[in-house]
């Protein structure tokens, strides 16, 4: 017997506006809704008074200024990247300009597969400050994220789980309404 599992695509939110999700997390969406992002780009806040954000979003000014509004009062002391398309990863740039924090990721655009010529829609222009790998852990003032790195998606993809709320921050690789895209050549199930 076939079991029905319900996706529950129904979300109420406000565009740029921060909610608070949970003690440690907040969440500003970007108004960039496509087949690709849903709603929009969700970019996370955790942490209070000295924060990490998580996929900073599309180069988008709206976002950019909804952003700064949401961490008025706050500094922000890392910036983490799940992976390089350009719905997760450009807005890193201004925001790093703004805060002076570093940036965090696995590597550039295709950094899991360097011998591959790369398809469209990658972030060419990020490269982290602070290179991880799969086992990193980051630790920021009342808060700890562990770096998953999760090729797949991209070959660049890492998932961050915040381990004070067991929580997990899936960037492209898990996604609530739709099968996540695997594009090669970057974008690869096979193993390394």
């Amino acid at each position: 017997m076939a079991v029905k599992v319900p996706f529950l695509k129904d979300l109420e939110f406000e565009y740029g506006v921060s909610e608070q999700l949970s003690p440690l997390i907040r969440r500003v969406i970007a108004n960039n809704p496509s087949a690709f992002t849903f709603h929009g780009s969700g970019t996370y806040i955790i942490g209070k008074g000295e924060v990490a954000v998580i996929d900073p979003g599309p180069l988008d000014d709206e976002h950019i200024a909804a952003l700064t509004r949401a961490l008025k009062g706050e500094m922000v002391t890392h910036i983490l990247i799940t992976h390089t398309h350009m719905d997760h990863s450009p807005a890193a740039e201004p925001l790093k300009q703004l805060t002076g924090a570093k940036t965090y990721g696995f590597g550039p655009h295709g950094s899991g597969k360097p011998d591959l010529q790369l398809e469209e829609g990658g972030d060419m222009d990020f490269v982290p400050d602070v290179t991880i790998m799969d086992g990193d852990v980051i630790v920021g003032n009342g808060w700890t994220v562990e770096a998953i790195h999760t090729p797949g998606h991209l070959s660049n993809h890492m998932c961050f789980g915040l381990l004070e709320e067991k929580t997990l921050f899936t960037g492209d690789h898990v996604m609530g309404w739709s099968t996540t895209v695997v594009s090669p050549p970057d974008g690869d199930m096979s193993p390394f």
